[in-house]
C-alpha cells in the first residue's frame, strides 16, 4: 500500500468514525468463509457495516478524529474488525450469538456514545444494554399506568352505580 493509499484509507476511516456514535471493535479471525459469510449476512440485517480494518490506519484515523477513543487504541492487536452500527446493544448481541458456536469474534474494545469498554468479558453487560427506544418505550408505559388505573377505577365505579361510560 503506498503512502497515497495510507492517506485515503485513513481519511476514509475517519469520515466513518466522525459519523458514528456505536463502534466495536473485534477480532474475527479464524472463522471460516461460511461463518464470515454469515457474520457479514447477520450485520447487513441489522444495520451495522462490518469492516476489516488495519490497525495502524484505524489508530491514525481515530486520533484525527474529534472524538475521544481514550485507551481504545491500546487494543488494536492481531486482526481486528470494526462494527459500526445506530444501536448500542446490536453489535454485542450479534458477537454473543456467534460466540456460541465459537470463540470468535472475540470482542476487544467498544466506542459507545462517549464512552470506553474494553475487555471480552463486558461483553453480556454491553448485549443487556436498553436501546434509546427501548428505554423511551419504558417509561411511556409507566407514564400510561397510572391514567389506565384511574380510568379502570372510574369505569368500575360507574359500573357499581349501574351508570354507563361515554
Amino acid at each position: 500500500m503506498t503512502r497515497e493509499e495510507k492517506s485515503i484509507a485513513i481519511e476514509d476511516l475517519t469520515a466513518k468514525l466522525a459519523n458514528a456514535n456505536v463502534i466495536y471493535i473485534a477480532d474475527t479471525s479464524g472463522l471460516n468463509a461460511e461463518t464470515t459469510s454469515n457474520l457479514r449476512r447477520t450485520c447487513y440485517k441489522a444495520g451495522i457495516k462490518l469492516e476489516v480494518v488495519k490497525n495502524t490506519l484505524l489508530e491514525k484515523a481515530m486520533e484525527a478524529s474529534t472524538n475521544n477513543y481514550g485507551d481504545l487504541a491500546s487494543v488494536l492487536k492481531g486482526n481486528s474488525s470494526i462494527f459500526i452500527a445506530d444501536i448500542a446493544n446490536a453489535p454485542a448481541k450479534i458477537i454473543k450469538d456467534f460466540r456460541k458456536k465459537s470463540d470468535k469474534p472475540a470482542f476487544k474494545g467498544a466506542y459507545i456514545n462517549g464512552e470506553i469498554y474494553i475487555g471480552d468479558n463486558l461483553i453480556d453487560s454491553l448485549a443487556s444494554l436498553k436501546s434509546k427506544e427501548e428505554v423511551i418505550g419504558e417509561i411511556i408505559g409507566l407514564l400510561q399506568s397510572p391514567a389506565k388505573r384511574v380510568i379502570a377505577a372510574l369505569l368500575n365505579n360507574a359500573e357499581q352505580k349501574g351508570e354507563t361510560a361515554e
